[in-house]
């Protein structure tokens, strides 16, 4: 019985060490390489360029006060549409006490002068009336009276204005309200009900009381590297896309590229900017991170065979083509010139013709894998 045991157990171990021989021989064996085949086609090519970049107002006013003061009201909310000259905000007027002390005695003094003209007026009146002062001399004195009483009445505005920021007068130009300058979209209510708030001069910008932007003329701004600028000419059509608004996307058309260059992370790029059609939904705002796809250039129906299928060897181009049919397939070596590519397929100028088939990338079989 041991006997039998043994032979069997002999038996499997030439049996595995003939398999394994058998299996490596196999592996051993050249395989056959096979290779993908293109036929040349005519195409449509385009050499695209996608630039990164945002969508904004082509124009941002910043609303700011005529004078200084407290915020008193805010009448609009940002996101909210305002007309030109329609009130934005209302300031409180805090004085400066020495211009107060210095409208305030001018008030004093126009009444002091007041008085003693009117005083003057009655005195001649009277001498009027009982033919002992020529009407030449009543009608100066009435002149005077005349002048008197507005110096008042300005004098008497010039405190209001001073100590309230609006006077009687003038209440509906009153520079204590803020108004738009232009209609658009409120973009930024930078300021809350109480936050003081100075007048722009000489020495400061100002404090801004709103940002409103027509939302009907947008731009996109981005930038693109040197090497490509060169191609771009103003006036070219670009496709915009939103991602954020599920690839939304629209037209624009070039309108600026910068003459100077900018450094972003070690690379020269140049500013554009292009003129956005704005959807008629108007869903888009201010400050959306865009796309935008430019056309550097063309080719119509040109002679066009995978890139994959070009060697590059210095200076110049080949493709293999098919020699023939038959079992074993021959390939010849062939020079050809190329045209413009768009990442996938690439124009042939000379060298190929639309009834030669050429060699392509090695097919890798999943036996060659392992």
């Amino acid at each position: 019985m041991k006997k039998y045991i043994k032979l069997f157990i002999a038996a499997i171990v030439a049996l595995i060490f003939i398999g394994t021989f058998v299996f490596l021989w196999q592996k051993s064996q050249p395989k056959e390489i096979v290779y993908s085949e293109f036929t040349p086609e005519k195409k449509d090519l385009q050499k695209t360029t996608i630039i990164t970049g945002k969508i904004e107002p082509r124009n941002e006013v910043n609303i700011k006060p005529q004078i200084s003061g407290i915020i008193a009201e805010l009448m609009k909310e940002p996101g909210d549409r305002v007309q030109q000259g329609e009130v934005i905000a209302r300031v409180k007027v805090i004085p400066d006490m020495g211009q107060l002390s210095s409208a305030e005695s001018r008030v004093r003094l126009a009444d002091i002068n007041l008085k003693q003209v009117e005083k003057d007026y009655a005195r001649t009146q009277n001498l009027h009336e009982q033919k002992l002062v020529s009407d030449e001399e009543f009608e100066k004195a009435r002149q005077q009276l005349k002048q008197a009483q507005e110096e008042k009445a300005a004098a008497a505005d010039a405190l209001q204005v001073v100590r309230d920021g609006v006077s009687k007068s003038n209440a509906s130009a009153s520079s204590t309200l803020i108004r738009s300058t232009i209609s658009g979209i409120i973009l930024d209510i930078p300021v809350k009900v109480g936050n003081s708030v100075i007048n722009s001069n000489t020495f400061n910008d100002g404090t801004t009381i709103a940002i409103v932007a027509n939302m009907q003329d947008l731009i996109f701004r981005g930038n693109i590297d040197e090497t490509e600028v060169g191609q771009l000419n103003i006036g070219v059509p670009m496709k915009i896309t939103i991602g954020a608004l599920q690839d939304l996307q629209f037209d624009a058309t070039l309108e600026y590229i910068s003459p100077k260059a900018t450094e972003s992370n070690g690379a020269n790029q140049f500013e554009i900017k292009a003129a956005v059609v704005v959807p008629a939904d108007g869903k888009i705002r201010s400050g959306y991170s865009a796309n935008a796809e430019i056309v550097l250039a063309q080719a119509t129906q040109v002679l066009s065979v995978p890139e994959s299928a070009i060697e590059f060897s210095g200076d110049s181009t080949f493709v293999y083509v098919l020699n023939g049919e038959g079992p074993q397939k021959q390939y010849d070596r062939q020079p050809v010139v190329t045209g413009l590519s768009d990442g996938v397929n690439i124009e042939i100028k000379q060298g190929l013709t639309a009834d030669q088939k050429v060699r392509g990338p090695q097919i890798i079989t999943d036996d060659q894998k392992d």
